[in-house]
C-alpha cells in the first residue's frame, strides 16, 4: 500500500551531496576531556580524592562543553530534509 501526497527525501542522495562539516574544537574539547579524566584518575590513585573529584567535575564540565560544540554546529550546518526547498 503506498501512501499519497507524501515526499520522502531519498537519503542516499540527501548524504552523497552533504558537504562534510569538521568544527576544529570538537578534537581539542575530545583531548581535554581526556586529559582532565585521565589527571582525575591519576589523583585518585595517588590518594588525593579531594584534587581527583575537582578534576572529575571539571571533566564533566568541559565534556559538556564539548557535546554542545557538537549539538551548536549540527545545527548551524544542517539542513532540515523534510522541508521543501
Amino acid at each position: 500500500m503506498e501512501k499519497v501526497g507524501t515526499a520522502e527525501p531519498n537519503f542516499e542522495e540527501f548524504s552523497e551531496e552533504k558537504k562534510r562539516v569538521r568544527n576544529p574544537l570538537v578534537p581539542i574539547g575530545a583531548f581535554v576531556t581526556a586529559g582532565v579524566l585521565t589527571a582525575g584518575l591519576i589523583s585518585f590513585r595517588q590518594g588525593n580524592s579531594h584534587l581527583g573529584q575537582k578534576l572529575m567535575r571539571a571533566r564533566v564540565v568541559v565534556q559538556g562543553a564539548t557535546v554542545a560544540l557538537m549539538v551548536g554546529t549540527a545545527y548551524y550546518y544542517g539542513e532540515n530534509p523534510w522541508l521543501s526547498k
